[in-house]
């Protein structure tokens, strides 16, 4: 673990450079501890994949404090684990205009659009990041037989709710963006909502499972908001 600056007001605290569910679950214990402190200063705390990244105010923080603190939390962080909290059910109508490029991991796995479905709803996800837009969760590690990558040419409209894999990762648009993911289906779920006292679905350090719905209930679930 290291800590270096990021201009005059940040701090970044890196762990080893992998994606890993060990390492993201090391930097949201880090992140929780550093919040829990109520430190002077801190501006913002941002866990990612391997770091956690500590905004600060430089007139009310003396850096060389803070990083001797940071030091400590991640030492004491790193023989902790984190409370469990409950599993996050996401419904997901898979293939269709919902996943049209399903046949296409299918294709890339050897196995059947069925088999993709079975295989990206039995795993358990990590939450491991938020970024690229508000409220899109990074998740993963993906079955490596299903793991495929990312298109070559990006699609400029990604339709919201929309759930894909790429690579080892995957993870459901909550905005309609462009994007390079493999589709593979649509929940009727917001994960970013701006009328929630928290509109944010997702979080840091959350398990996530994809459960398969009809289209005719994702109908319904998506008329019912």
């Amino acid at each position: 673990m290291t800590i270096v600056p990021a201009g005059d007001a940040a701090l970044v605290v890196e762990f080893e450079e992998r994606i890993d569910s060990a390492i993201s679950a090391r930097g949201a214990a880090l992140a929780e501890a550093i919040v829990a402190q109520g430190l002077a200063g801190i501006r913002d705390v941002v866990p990612t994949y391997r770091s956690v990244t500590v905004y600060f105010d430089p007139l009310q923080t003396d850096q060389q404090k803070l990083t001797e603190t940071l030091h400590r939390l991640a030492a004491a962080a790193e023989a902790r684990e984190l409370p469990r909290r409950p599993t996050i059910s996401i419904p997901v109508c898979y293939g269709g205009d919902y996943g049209p490029d399903l046949a296409a991991v299918a294709a890339f796995a050897r196995v059947s659009e069925a088999d993709v479905i079975d295989i990206h709803a039995a795993a358990t996800y990590r939450v491991m990041m938020l970024g690229f837009t508000p409220g899109f969760a990074y998740m993963g590690p993906v079955d490596a037989r299903i793991a495929a990558p990312r298109l070559e040419t990006p699609r400029r409209r990604v339709p919201r709710g929309s759930v894909g894999i790429a690579k080892e990762q995957t993870g459901i648009y909550p905005s309609e963006t462009p994007g390079g993911w493999q589709l593979i289906g649509r929940t009727p779920l917001r994960t970013f909502d701006l009328s929630r006292a928290d509109p944010f679905l997702l979080h840091s350090g959350d398990e996530v499972r994809f459960v398969p719905i009809a289209r005719k209930e994702f109908d319904e679930r998506a008329g019912a908001r």
